[in-house]
């Protein structure tokens, strides 16, 4: 279904956990005599990995010279060293944020977020507690305020405008519907899960198999009969929405999903909200998430979205940009007369990267090797 994401202006870097109640003090790597820790390297690597799609494909913890937890390693370290690196800066520089300047950041996050309660939903959907945003916050406006000090951003309405001439493409938006949904659970290996979880009594595997399609018939029943009664009232879609939807995203909105182009949904889903007239309920709609119900509520012709409307937004990513690029520049200055040391060589991100390369070459038979010297080689004669 529609991807839960934080619609939110924190791009300048990524979001950076640090260590609570840290139990290892001991130091990997020193900048400036300054420590990065064990603690905090562990603690951002198991959040790495935990988001990361990788972390699905098995235990990359117990292969630490494998391939794929040296990708998330690298990354990991990488990110402290930055980090580091412009916290320095920071307090070189004398910047402080104020409760009232995480204040002020977090209402306009829940402004581009259509609330607090959306974006508490957003935030829990993703599993991110309030404190920990608020906390992430809070580094992302101490960065914002390093960019600045390292140089005027100032974004004209000249260059808003330029840019909104430059690329028509960014502001055209396709037809779209808004509609709310009522999800009633159809995944089998869910329905599995939740069977073998709730049951203490071990199943074999034709009496497993006949519990879960019982409970799909018995959910498919559920979706038929809810939505036979909508179709003759749709006013108490919201009220069925918060007794009935699995998808507790949307559940306590009504099962609302605002306005949304083809793309954005499963093919079936899309298929039959396009397709249906507004004030209309259609279903249920088999798809990979389970049975759906669908209220189509109003539609949307495609169109392109006039400037002073896209304004604010063009301004608040090129000064993003350029803040980016602000603290890019800094980094790379800091890294110059910092003194780095590494307190055992595997945190080192030119060793692993060897390791890297190494792995791709023995995989590819050298073939990898080659394609990088011709590659370089390329690049002098330019």
């Amino acid at each position: 279904m529609k991807g839960s994401k934080l619609l939110i202006t924190l791009a300048i870097s990524a979001v950076l956990f640090t260590g609570c109640g840290i139990k290892d003090q001991s130091a990997i790597i020193k900048i400036n005599d300054k420590a990065i820790t064990k603690a905090q390297y562990d603690d951002l690597i198991d959040k790495s990995i935990a988001s990361s799609p990788f972390g699905k494909m098995g235990d990359l913890k117990g292969n630490k010279d494998g391939f794929l937890y040296l990708m998330q390693e690298q990354q990991v370290i990488n990110q402290l060293i930055i980090q580091e690196l412009l916290d320095q800066e920071a307090e070189e520089r004398g910047i402080k944020v104020t409760n009232k300047d995480v204040d002020e950041a977090l209402k306009k996050v829940m402004d581009q977020m259509g609330g607090k309660e959306q974006l508490m939903t957003v935030l829990r959907d993703n599993g991110v507690s309030p404190a920990q945003f608020k906390k992430d916050l809070k580094n992302q406006v101490k960065m914002q305020k390093l960019a600045d000090s390292a140089g005027k951003i100032e974004i004209t309405d000249k260059d808003c405008e330029d840019f909104y001439k430059k690329n028509p493409d960014k502001f055209k938006y396709p037809e779209q519907v808004r509609a709310a949904h009522i999800l009633i659970g159809g995944n089998p290996f869910l329905i599995q899960q939740e069977i073998t979880q709730n049951d203490k009594k071990k199943f074999d595997e034709k009496e497993l198999k006949a519990k879960v399609e019982a409970k799909m018939a018995e959910n498919e029943k559920l979706a038929k009969n809810i939505a036979e009664d909508l179709k003759a009232d749709n006013s108490k879609f919201a009220a069925y929405a918060k007794k009935y939807s699995t998808d507790e995203g949307t559940a306590k909105q009504g099962g609302d999903l605002g306005f949304f182009a083809k793309e954005q949904m499963v093919p079936e889903f899309s298929k039959a909200a396009f397709d249906a007239k507004p004030n209309t309920v259609v279903g249920p709609v088999k798809s990979q998430f389970g049975y759906h119900i669908i209220f189509v509520q109003d539609r949307k012709a495609a169109g392109t979205t006039p400037y002073e409307k896209a304004k604010v937004g063009i301004k608040d990513y090129l000064q993003t940009q350029k803040q980016i690029k602000a603290l890019d520049d800094l980094t790379t200055s800091a890294k110059k007369k910092a003194k780095i040391e590494f307190m055992e060589e595997r945190y080192n991100p030119e060793v692993i990267q060897k390791k890297l390369t190494k792995q791709v070459d023995d995989a590819t038979g050298g073939q990898a090797s080659k394609v990088r010297e011709a590659t370089k080689k390329n690049q002098k004669k330019k």
